[in-house]
Parts: structure tokens; C-alpha cells; sequence
């Protein structure tokens, strides 16, 4: 059974030089930390922040008090939930976004983000393959620059804080880009399933991840270009 590695684990720990990047990237956006709830209206009828529907095609809030965020999380959200269900099978479960002071949870850090709609918290899924799909995406776009994410325990959460500039950035590179997809092995799959799916080839899949064999794993994570 696949399982996160050590190194994984180890990156989403919480830490105080996290708050410390994620503070500074809001001030590096001149991103206002919204006060009260009227504060929260204003920033969506001036535009600064966007609604999220509760129900997406591929994921849905959950206790959300306030479904509204920076345009560039909503997109997030959205890329994010679509891979993650086509991965996993099951839809994306947002639990927070944008959060104005005066109404943050008792354990919440005085450092929170969450009142500049830059941030957003996912629900742990409870399965560990999905899991380690989600930890191991997270890990990756953290590596990018193009956010900060932490797994918090109570309840159990992943917190994030995207970084709007440098994710609008990655995502225009992407469209300029070779279409490529990140595939999570499931029971029962092979190359040749997997590449049929994607409509390319078992050779530029085993290419592309560096594989010698066919041989692959559930819960394994490969690149899958798609088919020209």
C-alpha cells in the first residue's frame, strides 16, 4: 500500500516560518485584513473578492460561513477539484475561505491569512490514497513557489495560502505549455488502461516518468501526457 513519504509529511508540518511567508506575501499583494463581516461585503461588491458556489462540478463547501475568496483561489479551487476527482473519484471539500477577524475559530493563529482572502482550508480525506494524491500535489505546488500549505490536526485539515501573483503566473505558463496530466494509479489499472484513458501511449508515459518496466502500484502518482 502506498503511503506519503517521510519527506512529505515532514513539509506540511506547521511551522512559525510559515505564518512568517505567508504574512509577507500579503503584504507583498498590499492585501488589507478584513475586520467584520460588513468588511467582507464591501471587498465582494468592489470586486476584490469573487463568490464560490457551494456546489462545483467537482467540489463542494462544507460550514463555509463566508464562500467568498481572491479570484485566483476560486481558480485554484477549481484546477485543483477537477484533477483531484479525476484522480480520486470523489469530490474536493473546502471547509474555510475567507474569514474576516472578528469571526476566526478560538484556536485560530493571530497571523491568519484567512481574513485577506488569500487562504482556504480542504477537509483531510479520509482515504489514504486520495490522501496521499492530495498531500503529494500540495508538496509539489509548494516546491513551485506558489503557495504554503500545512496539515493541521484540529479538526484535521490541510490550510493554504496561495500566493495569487505567482499562481496566475504558473497557470499562464501551463496554457502555453504540452498538455500533461497527474494520474494516481488505482487497483486494477495498467499502462496500457491508463495510457488508452489519456488517448497516448504506454511508451511516452513510462518516458515521462523514468519507468523500466510496466510494472506500477495503486496510489503510485504519474505524468500522463495527453495524446497530440
Amino acid at each position: 500500500m502506498w503511503a506519503p513519504s517521510a519527506l512529505e509529511a515532514a513539509t506540511l508540518r506547521p511551522t512559525g516560518g510559515s505564518l512568517d511567508v505567508q504574512n509577507r506575501e500579503a503584504r507583498r499583494h498590499n492585501y488589507s485584513y478584513l475586520q467584520t463581516a460588513d468588511d467582507v461585503r464591501s471587498f465582494v461588491e468592489r470586486g476584490y473578492l469573487v463568490p464560490v458556489p457551494k456546489y462545483g462540478s467537482d467540489y463542494f463547501l462544507k460550514e463555509v460561513s463566508f464562500p467568498y475568496a481572491r479570484p485566483e483561489v476560486k481558480l485554484f479551487i477549481e484546477r485543483l477539484s477537477e484533477q483531484y476527482r479525476k484522480s480520486c473519484g470523489e469530490k474536493l471539500v473546502v471547509t474555510s475561505l475567507t474569514r474576516p477577524k472578528s469571526r476566526q475559530p478560538r484556536n485560530a493563529s493571530q497571523r491568519s491569512v484567512h481574513p485577506t482572502g488569500m487562504a482556504l482550508d480542504l477537509r483531510r480525506p479520509w482515504g489514504r490514497t486520495c490522501r496521499g494524491w492530495l498531500e503529494h500535489t500540495l508538496v509539489t505546488l509548494e516546491a513551485k513557489g506558489v503557495l504554503e500549505a500545512t496539515l493541521e490536526r484540529s479538526p484535521p485539515h490541510y490550510h493554504i495560502a496561495l500566493f495569487p501573483k505567482a499562481y496566475s503566473l504558473y497557470v499562464e505558463r501551463l496554457r502555453h505549455a504540452p498538455v500533461e496530466n497527474t494520474y494516481m494509479v488505482m487497483s486494477g489499472d495498467t499502462l496500457w488502461r491508463i495510457a488508452q484513458r489519456h488517448n497516448t501511449t504506454i511508451e511516452l508515459v513510462k518516458r515521462e516518468n523514468g519507468l523500466r518496466s510496466s510494472r506500477i502500484y495503486p496510489g503510485q502518482i504519474l505524468q500522463v501526457p495527453a495524446g497530440r
